[in-house]
């Protein structure tokens, strides 16, 4: 691929050399087209924006991109970039929902601008949200004039493009700094390592405020030169079978979706929905942004094989917002790798042959390092590099690794740490792992006790602390969230303490609706799983810390006794 300084020359380039191929298509939740921008309306649609923009805030300032699905965040984005402004791509804030992550992401960026479409503009409570902010805010639609010829400088390589926030709850989400070199290196990386060309149609339904969703398909389908179909995210919740109709009308090569959306395809399958569906295009189906499950990988092989799914597609594959987005893959048609370990020997950070059939434990592979890039395997707490076959936190290097994070010093030392005795600078993942004799890495759990349900990431301590404020019965810092795998994805469990003097009072039934009520409108979560427990029986360290993990093993081995 020709080297780029910015996406902002390379849409130059596709507006001239493919001004008629269309860049994105958005689909209704029914499968009929609702917009479609050519790469030349894409640019002309851009450049206008940027003018506005331009007019509106300076270079270097902050605009929140705040969407319902559709094309017209990509025309946002764009603009962006070509303005120097830093994009913020954000999650809708709900209506009903005073704690989400918005409030601390807008306190962090500060920005100047919010740009949104012109649907929802007449959103009252969105304007309120933002009011005390001081923020303009700009409608954004597809219908551009031909706009006069402004003259913006193009960015530079270290230029923001954009700040990617990778909290998905409310404490403190930090805001990456992607650079355009960070981003045009990761998109290359993704390029060879998914075998992307001209032809590689997506079809996505992961929100573009998540990074799967902007950079892995509707940027990457870009920077190929390739067309995104877009499919609103509820619409696939709703009817998950909709999206493997689309990758079968618009022959599609590419789709990518967390781990839970292929288990949601194959819990909903019915054969009269898929009469006629052909998915013998795809020749990637990855699977990301949360553990991969081998159960699920064999479930939806088995039930769309009929339908021409090649399993040689599957493709794990793992990443983060700090490394841009992706960090490991396989190659296009190699399948997947699967390795029975023992659970003992897992827990104690290696990984092992099984002794036998109840200490085992099948692990999916993620794909190896991608071009440019180096994964290590580190003993997190003295710094050093592991062999293969053993458990330590994921460190990477490369050129798609961003170096800070938005306005928070205190975090810098995560994206520069250096092995003892190698030069760095490497980003610690966070994230616990292996790599076998070939390579190829295996992702275990997480060093922290970040939950990750659906692709999302929250912190326990918000959701608990959500639950803790509900009811005075319900002791403060004495309950423990957590997720447990359950029916082949991950799911939240509560467990928390009640107030001696209110044991025999309180309705059990009726706190537990309450408790599942705020964690859905708070964090967008539901707790299958809440135990109400005596005072005094959580674990904690002798300093007063929630024990989470101990928690967990003794939530999962009935060790816990329920009150009522």
């Amino acid at each position: 691929m020709d080297s780029f300084r910015s996406l902002v020359a390379l849409l130059a380039r596709r507006a001239a050399e493919q001004a008629d191929d269309r860049a994105y298509v958005f689909v209704s939740d029914r499968g009929t087209e609702e917009a479609a921008l050519t790469f030349r309306q894409l640019h002309n649609a851009a450049s206008a924006l940027a003018a506005r923009l331009g007019a509106a805030a300076r270079p270097g300032e902050r605009a929140i991109l705040v969407f319902p699905p559709g094309i017209e965040f990509m025309v946002a984005f764009f603009g962006c970039l070509m303005a120097g402004i830093i994009a913020v791509p954000m999650m809708m804030p709900r209506r009903n929902s005073a704690r989400d992550a918005s409030a601390a992401i807008l306190a962090n960026c500060t920005p100047a601008l919010a740009l949104t479409s012109s649907a929802f503009a007449l959103r009252g409570d969105l304007q309120t949200r933002f009011t005390q902010d001081n923020i303009r805010w700009i409608e954004v639609d597809l219908a551009a004039d031909a706009a006069a010829a402004v003259d913006l400088p193009e960015p530079t390589a270290d230029d923001i493009a954009f700040l990617q926030y990778t909290s998905g709850s409310t404490s403190e989400p930090k805001g990456v700094m992607v650079s355009h070199a960070n981003l045009l290196a990761n998109l290359e990386m993704i390029r060879l390592a998914l075998g992307n060309t001209r032809q590689s149609t997506y079809v996505n339904w992961v929100p573009l405020y998540h990074d799967m969703g902007l950079i892995l398909n509707a940027l990457q389908a870009f920077y190929v030169g390739a067309t995104c179909v877009l499919i609103a995210p509820n619409a696939f919740m709703q009817r998950p079978l909709g999206w493997l109709r689309a990758i079968s009308h618009y022959r599609a090569e590419v789709a990518c979706s967390p781990n839970f959306g292929f288990d949601l395809c194959v819990s909903r399958y019915r054969a009269d929905q898929m009469e006629g569906v052909d998915l013998s295009s795809l020749r990637i189906a990855l699977n990301g942004a949360e553990p991969v499950h081998a159960d699920t990988i064999e479930r939806f092989v088995t039930a769309f094989s009929p339908h021409g799914f090649d399993p040689r597609a599957i493709y794990p594959a793992y990443g983060m917002a700090e490394a841009t987005l992706l960090i490991s893959g396989g190659r296009r048609g190699g399948g997947h790798v699967t390795r029975s370990v023992s659970r003992a020997a897992l827990q104690a950070h290696g990984a092992e042959a099984p002794s036998g059939a109840d200490d085992t434990q099948i692990v999916v592979g993620c794909g190896r390092a991608l071009a440019g890039e180096r994964i290590a395997i580190v003993e997190p707490e003295q710094r050093t590099r592991l062999p293969a076959d053993r458990v330590g936190e994921i460190w990477v290097n490369g050129a798609n690794v961003a170096r800070a994070y938005w306005r928070n010093e205190g975090s810098r030392d995560g994206l520069n740490a250096e092995i003892f005795g190698e030069d760095g600078p490497w980003l610690r993942t966070g994230d616990l792992g292996f790599l076998d004799a070939n390579g190829e890495l295996f992702v275990t759990g997480r060093i922290k006790d970040l939950i990750i349900i659906r692709g999302i990431n929250h912190y326990p301590q918000d959701i608990e602390r959500t639950v803790q404020s509900l009811d005075g019965a319900l002791r403060e810092n004495c309950g423990a969230a957590f997720s447990v795998p359950d029916e082949g994805e991950e799911t939240l469990v509560i467990v928390q303490e009640v107030e001696r003097t209110a044991r025999h009072t309180i309705d059990i039934a009726e706190i537990k609706g309450r408790i599942r009520e705020a964690v859905a409108d708070s964090h967008e979560l539901s707790a299958r799983h809440i135990a109400l427990i005596r005072p005094g029986s959580l674990p904690k360290t002798t300093s007063g810390k929630i024990q989470r993990k101990l928690a967990r093993r003794l939530w999962l081995d009935g060790g816990l006794e329920e009150i009522g």
